[in-house]
């Protein structure tokens, strides 16, 4: 998933009263708030010409009311410096978001081109904000200060937070340092970019194009139609199979010939990995170095230590200590399952040994012969339209007293998507929820969320939010079915996009998921509990064409497989892990000259080089943190769902889906924002720190 980064939110949020050219706001829709309900973003107007003066107008404007605000002779207040820059920006906030959003999901040759022009002045501008000596003058004066200034929580939390992002940002660096700064930013905004640009070209480039249609045997029909009008949306004869952001395929699990299952995983694991110019190699070696230049120029021994001093893990010592602990016995029990699945080839008469590409066909053979459970057998009764509205949707008002109405008539940036108005259990409208399923050429890989318009009491704004799946579209008219894992997705990302929803805060810095990095995941994935909840179920699935509710026994053995192939799952989540820390991990004098070799190193040393359990991203493709937020960050899953686990078991202790429940968690968690410690945010919520041990029996793991 996308989130604005809390340090660019930090300062490029919100408006000030400063006009602009009377010719420039007529013709551009970007530089001034949109008219539609929620400051909604006018798509159908939006072209990419209007992108680069918008860019140079909002980037102009900021740069003004910042210089105003670090030049006045007024002593600094909370009011003249804080919350004068909570409130300027507006203009560029507005531009970037869109752009970013837009990149994500719907990036044309035209947006790409704009992003990497545009990409390293943004992050120059970011260094004139947060490198201008008399504003942090301003915000260090205020700081020393802040004990006698009477400020309210929030209000003494913010002041805390724009000093920690200044100093983070190397307000505090000599002249000469801060112009190596400056050029290491821009040429990692640059590179970030080309990653994320190499990574989409070279994932339609790899697509699998197959000639003979029994080669496609096990696939559903509908699956062999979309493929098949893949490939005439690009022109090619036969079927196309696209891939998807993880290392495994999810046609792995269907795909009943062998070689194609081997040409499909090959193609997946050579995203990056190539000589050319797609080549994510040199690129991602030289961001690394960079990352832990800027990390030493900043006083820490590395950029994980740089990363983790403002999360709330702490310490990279804290990181490796829990995945160290899960690591052991998740490859032990990926291990077990190898044997097993083994077995099952052997029991079928083959004579092969099992690879990589076999493990999830003969996963779910070994899952009907030992649990009687077909997982197909589930995709008729998930519909996607009714998982969503009579799922997701149903879930949310259970909980939070929310209910959502279409509203065909605003403009979307693509026609796959829809958009709701949200409403609370009084009447009162909240926001808008943007829903956008399917995959598509130019639409990056993974599942996530995003914020168009902010909430904050400050400025008056109720949130636009939206969620992005890649779940491939049926050929035709044909129903939507979900696999069990794109259903507890759905709920994943809502989970994130009800964090934007019920954000009630002041300062637009702390609203919805502007939370530490290791801690954002966590109530997303508290809602993963409600996909498979009885009486949400009993709601939703429903067999597409005949309206029959799933079979009480089908429920019951699905869930009799939670602990089923748990040691891959949790072993790929760990090695990929465990690769981001050992990049982000290392000085600037130890760069490695092979990335093939350092991830073996780095796999081996972990304890986790397992030849069948591939790491769910390898290097060239781990888009999280070579073009995302998630530097030295993706271990934040893992800590979430710490939280999680525990967050599940008291739900279950306390009556599980209730009004009574959901308020507590509205209250306790979602409406707070950043505005509160994450940790002590969490301590009061449920009365006590988190224990680890619902995680380990999710799982399936002893405590080390």
């Amino acid at each position: 998933m996308r989130i604005i980064s809390l340090l660019v939110a930090a300062t490029l949020t919100a408006c000030a009263n400063h006009p602009l050219p009377i010719m420039k706001t007529a013709s551009n829709p970007l530089l001034q708030p949109s008219p539609l309900p929620y400051e909604y973003p006018l798509f159908d107007r939006i072209k990419p010409d209007h992108f680069m003066p918008a860019f140079e107008v909002g980037m102009e404007e900021s740069l003004e009311q910042v210089d105003t605000i670090a030049s006045q002779s007024e002593a600094p207040t909370f009011d003249n410096t804080i919350v004068a820059l909570e409130k300027s920006g507006r203009t560029l906030n507005r531009v970037q978001t869109v752009f970013y959003n837009l990149v994500g999901t719907h990036g044309t040759e035209a947006l790409q081109a704009i992003d990497e022009t545009i990409s390293p002045q943004l992050a120059a501008h970011r260094d004139k904000i947060f490198l201008n000596t008399k504003l942090f003058e301003r915000i260090d004066t205020l700081y020393r200060e802040r004990g006698s200034l009477g400020l309210d929580a929030e209000a003494s939390r913010l002041l805390e937070r724009y000093h920690v992002s200044f100093v983070r940002a190397g307000a505090r660096l000599g002249a000469d340092d801060q112009q190596r700064l400056r050029e290491i930013n821009t040429e990692l905004s640059r590179l970030t970019t080309q990653f994320q640009q190499n990574l989409l070209k070279h994932t339609n480039e790899l697509a699998v194009v197959v000639d003979d249609p029994a080669q496609l045997a096990g696939l559903s029909e509908s699956a062999i139609e979309a493929a098949a009008a893949t490939a005439k949306s690009r022109g090619v004869d036969g079927y196309v199979l696209t891939l998807q952001l993880p290392t495994l395929q999810p046609q792995l699990a269907e795909l009943e010939n062998r070689a194609l299952r081997e040409r499909l995983h090959r193609a997946s694991i050579q995203r990056g990995n190539t000589d050319g110019t797609l080549d994510n190699r040199p690129v991602l070696q030289a961001i690394v170095a960079l990352r832990a230049e800027r990390a030493r120029l900043l006083g820490y021994d590395t950029h994980a230590d740089y990363v983790l001093a403002n999360a709330t893990a702490g310490t990279a010592d804290a990181v490796n200590k829990l995945l160290a602990k899960l690591a052991k016995p998740s490859a032990a029990n990926a291990g077990k399952e190898a044997a097993r699945l083994q077995q099952a080839v052997d029991a079928a008469g083959e004579s092969f040994d099992l690879k990589v590409w076999d493990w999830p066909y003969y996963r779910e053979i070994v899952r009907q012969q030992d649990y009687d459970f077909d997982q197909t057998a589930l995709k008729p009764y998930f519909e996607m339209q009714r998982v969503l509205e009579d799922g997701v949707f149903f879930m949310a008002e259970k909980l939070y007293g929310l209910r959502f109405e279409r509203r065909d008539h605003l403009p979307v940036y693509h026609p796959d998507t829809t958009v709701y108005e949200v409403f609370q259990d009084n009447g009162s409208a909240l926001g808008i929820f943007i829903f956008d399923p399917f995959a598509r050429d130019t639409k990056r890989g993974g599942a996530w969320m995003n914020s168009y318009v902010r909430q904050s009491r400050l400025l008056g704004t109720r949130p636009v939010v939206a969620n992005h799946l890649n779940i491939t579209k049926p050929a035709g008219d044909g129903p939507v079915l979900m696999t069990p894992s794109e259903v507890n997705t759905m709920f994943h990302e809502f989970g994130h996009a009800v964090h934007g929803l019920l954000s009630n805060v002041h300062y637009p810095f702390f609203s919805g998921t502007a939370v530490p990095r290791d801690f954002v995941e966590y109530p997303s994935q508290v809602h993963e509990m409600w996909a498979f909840w009885p009486e949400v179920m009993a709601n939703y699935a429903r067999h597409y064409e005949t309206g029959e509710a799933l079979p009480p026994a089908m429920i019951e053995r699905y869930k009799s497989t939670e602990l089923f192939n748990q040691g891959y799952d949790t072993t790929e989540y760990l090695a990929a892990s465990l690769l981001d820390q050992a990049w982000h991990q290392l000085t600037p004098d130890a760069m490695p000259d092979d990335v093939e070799t350092f991830e073996m190193q780095a796999l081996e040393q972990a304890g986790v080089a397992l030849e069948l359990v591939p790491p769910r991203y390898r290097s060239t493709y781990f888009a999280h943190v070579f073009s995302g937020g998630y530097s030295a960050g993706y271990y934040s899953y893992v800590w979430s769902e710490v939280l999680d686990a525990d967050t599940v078991a008291w739900f279950k202790e306390d009556g599980g889906l209730s009004r009574k429940n959901g308020d507590r968690m509205r209250y306790g968690i979602l409406s707070l924002g950043g505005s509160v410690d994450a940790q002590q945010m969490y301590e009061a919520f449920r009365g006590r720190p988190a224990a680890i041990e619902p995680l380990l029996e999710r799982r399936g793991l002893t405590a080390e």
